[in-house]
C-alpha cells in the first residue's frame, strides 16, 4: 500500500478540521445535547468513516479496505467500552452534564495523539523486528484474561486509579473543589487554581495511555499498514462524545460487551501468534525457520468480531430486559 506524503497531509488536515469543527459548532457554548442532536451527529461520522472505507477501496482495493473495517469495527467496539470508564470518571468529579462535551473533545484529541505516537513506534518495531508480533499477540491474550477478571469490577477499579491520580496531582498543583463554568484553571482569593475540570481532564489522559496500549496491538494484528491504523482509530474516536451522550444510558445494560472484547481481544491475540510462527525468525522456534501455520484471513476477522460484537450486545439487552422493566414498573 503506497501512501503519499500529500495523502497523509491531507488526511491529517481533513481530521483536524473535523475537530476544530465539533468543537466551534458544538462544544463551545456549553450545554448538554439533546438526544436528537447525539443521534443525528453520531450517524453521520460513522457514515464518513464508512465513506472513507470507499475511498480505500478506490484507491487501493478492496483487500486494504476490508483491512479498514474490520480495524474500524474492532476500535469502534473498544471505543464503547472506553465510554463506559469515561462514564465513572465524569461521576467520580461529579462533573455537570453541560460541561462534560469539553472534557470529553479534549480527552478524545489527547486519545489520538497518544495513539498516533504509539501507532508510529508499533510501526517501526515491526518493520525492524518481526518477533514484535509474539509480544503483541501474547499481550492481547493477557489483555483479554486481565478484562475477564475485571469484569463486574471496573468501577472499584477505575476509582482507585483516578484516587492515586489525584492524590499525586492535587500534591504539585494549588487546586479547589468548585467548579468555574468550563474553565480548567481560575482564580481564588487572587491566587491561581485549577479546577476539578483539570483532573477530570488527566484521568481521562491517563486511561487514554491504557486504552493505547490494547488497541494499537489489537489493530495491528488486523492490518499491517500504519495508514489504516491510524485511520480506522480516528474515525472510531471521531463521534464519541456524541455517542457518549447517546447510549449513556445503555451503557448499564450492556453487561456482556467486556466478555464480547475479551474474546476479540484474544482471538486477535491468536491471529498474531500464527502470523508470526508464519513469519518466524527466531532461531530457538523451529530453527529460526517459518512455521507452517494456518493464517486468519481479514474476511474471517471481520465476520468473527461483528458476530462476537451482536452475540453480546444481544445477549446483554435480553439479560437486563427484566430488569430495565422493574426499574419502570412495566
Amino acid at each position: 500500500m503506497n501512501v503519499t506524503a500529500l495523502e497523509w497531509v491531507i488526511t491529517f488536515a481533513v481530521i483536524g478540521a473535523l475537530f476544530v469543527f465539533d468543537f466551534y459548532a458544538h462544544v463551545r457554548t456549553p450545554h448538554e445535547p439533546t438526544f436528537r442532536e447525539s443521534g443525528f451527529w453520531s450517524a453521520v461520522y460513522i457514515g464518513l468513516a464508512l465513506l472513507f472505507g470507499g475511498i480505500v477501496a478506490w484507491r487501493w482495493g478492496a483487500t486494504f479496505a476490508g483491512e479498514y473495517y474490520a480495524g474500524f469495527v474492532t476500535e469502534k467496539a473498544l471505543s464503547v467500552d472506553n465510554l463506559f470508564v469515561f462514564l465513572i470518571i465524569m461521576s467520580t468529579f461529579a462533573v455537570p452534564r453541560i460541561y462534560q462535551q469539553k472534557a470529553l473533545l479534549i480527552g478524545i484529541v489527547v486519545a489520538l495523539v497518544l495513539r498516533g505516537v504509539f501507532i508510529a513506534v508499533g510501526a517501526a518495531a515491526i518493520s525492524a523486528f518481526s518477533w514484535v508480533f509474539y509480544l503483541f499477540g501474547l499481550f492481547l491474550v493477557y489483555t483479554a484474561v486481565k478484562l475477564l477478571r475485571e469484569s463486574g469490577h471496573e468501577e472499584e477499579t477505575e476509582q482507585k486509579r483516578d484516587s492515586r491520580i489525584v492524590a499525586l496531582a492535587k500534591r504539585v498543583l494549588p487546586s479547589t473543589e468548585e467548579f468555574d463554568g468550563d474553565k480548567l484553571v481560575t482564580k481564588v482569593d487572587g491566587r491561581k487554581v485549577v479546577t476539578p475540570l483539570l483532573f477530570t481532564l488527566l484521568a481521562i489522559g491517563f486511561a487514554d495511555i491504557l486504552f493505547a496500549l490494547d488497541s494499537i496491538p489489537a489493530i495491528y494484528g488486523l492490518t499491517d499498514q500504519p495508514y489504516l491504523v491510524f485511520t480506522a482509530n480516528a474515525f472510531a474516536l471521531m463521534g464519541l462524545r456524541q455517542l457518549y451522550f447517546l447510549i449513556g444510558g445503555l451503557l448499564d445494560r450492556l453487561v456482556y460487551l467486556s466478555y464480547g472484547l475479551a474474546a476479540i481481544l484474544a482471538f486477535i491475540g491468536v491471529k498474531l501468534v500464527l502470523h508470526a510462527l508464519h513469519e518466524n525468525t527466531l532461531p530457538f522456534v523451529n530453527g529460526g525457520e517459518h512455521v507452517a501455520v494456518p493464517e486468519i484471513s481479514t474476511g474471517v476477522s471481520l465476520g468473527v468480531i461483528l458476530g462476537v460484537l451482536v452475540i453480546a450486545t444481544v445477549a446483554s439487552l435480553i439479560r437486563t430486559r427484566g430488569t430495565t422493566r422493574a426499574s419502570t414498573g412495566d
